[in-house]
Order: structure tokens, then C-alpha cells, then sequence
């Protein structure tokens, strides 16, 4: 992959696991899980249809995809955190992202249900977040596609570091595009 097209795949780098996770990085990461609704909110609600179909990368999804994979990605996670929560190392149900935002609803839907179902995923999802024990925070589920446990304060590291990926394939975007 050329370094052009990786800087457009992983504007902001791609996750690195931390050693360790301190309780002030949770802090972090759950600040950024709860801010995320409304920042992508302010970056796509005045965008137009054409604008919302326009690819953040050559071959990448288009902004409205882009959104709607957050509302699909982020209701798994929540589930998956759920499920690790209340059952002993549960193997997950992976999903083809990538044939997810191929479907009807994440190509042409208007992209109001999937804010909106961001908004009241993240409010749960931090009230979860924010009221769990480090124990808590170290149960875990099997994902098989890798075969190893994952943690879900690591979890939360990914998915904080996950909204901030897509906000920035939209806010690059708009800066190459100058749309304001």
C-alpha cells in the first residue's frame, strides 16, 4: 500500500494496544465513546446527498456509508460488551462489515436514523462504561477471526480510537473538498 493511500485509510494511524490501561486512559476513552454522536453529527448534517456520496478514498466508502458503519460497528460492540458482561468469555458473532455497507439501507438511506441511533447507543454505552469495576473491565469475548481473548477495557481503546478513524476520513474529505 502506497504511503498516500494508507494516510487516507488510517488518517489518524492505526490503533495501537496500550501496555497498559490506567484508569485515566479509560477516562479517555470513554469521554471520546461519548462525545462521538455529536462531533460526527456537526461534521455530516449539513452535507448534501451528493456530498454524502462521495468516497472518502478512492475505493472507500462514501461518507453516508461511512456513517452508517459507525451505527452498525457500534451496536455490535455494545452487544459484544453486554455479552461479555453477563456470560463467561462468550465467542462473539463476527459480521462482514464490508458486505454490510453494501446493503440498501447503508448506500441510500438518509443518514438522520443512523444519528440518531448513534446518539442513544453512545448515552448508554458511556453509562455503561462509566459504571463498571476494573474487574469488570477485564472480562473478555472470543472473537474467532482471531481466535483470542479480547479484553474490554482493550475493547474500548479500539472503539475510541474507531470513531475518531471515521470522523477523520469525513473531516479530510471536506478539507480536500473545501466544503465547509
Amino acid at each position: 500500500m502506497s504511503a498516500e493511500l494508507k494516510k487516507l485509510k488510517f488518517p489518524i494511524g492505526q490503533h495501537e494496544k496500550p501496555e497498559v490501561i490506567t484508569p485515566a486512559l479509560m477516562l479517555e476513552y470513554i469521554s471520546k465513546i461519548s462525545a462521538f454522536p455529536a462531533k460526527l453529527k456537526k461534521e455530516v448534517i449539513h452535507l448534501t446527498d451528493e456530498q454524502l456520496d462521495t468516497p472518502y478514498r478512492p475505493g472507500g466508502w462514501t461518507i453516508r456509508q461511512v456513517v452508517h458503519h459507525c451505527a452498525d460497528s457500534h451496536m455490535n460492540a455494545l452487544t459484544r460488551f453486554k455479552l461479555a458482561l453477563t456470560e463467561d468469555n462468550p465467542t462473539i458473532k463476527p459480521y462482514h462489515e464490508e458486505l454490510w455497507a453494501e446493503l440498501v439501507d447503508s448506500k441510500n438511506l438518509d443518514i438522520n436514523p443512523s444519528l440518531t441511533l448513534l446518539e442513544g447507543l453512545h448515552q448508554r454505552w458511556a453509562t455503561l462504561l462509566n459504571n463498571l469495576s476494573a474487574s469488570d473491565l477485564e472480562r473478555s469475548f472470543i472473537h474467532p477471526a482471531h481466535g483470542n481473548k479480547v479484553f474490554l477495557n482493550e475493547n474500548t481503546s479500539i472503539y475510541a480510537w474507531h470513531g475518531e478513524h471515521h470522523l477523520a476520513h469525513i473531516t479530510e474529505l471536506k478539507k480536500t473538498k473545501n466544503w465547509n
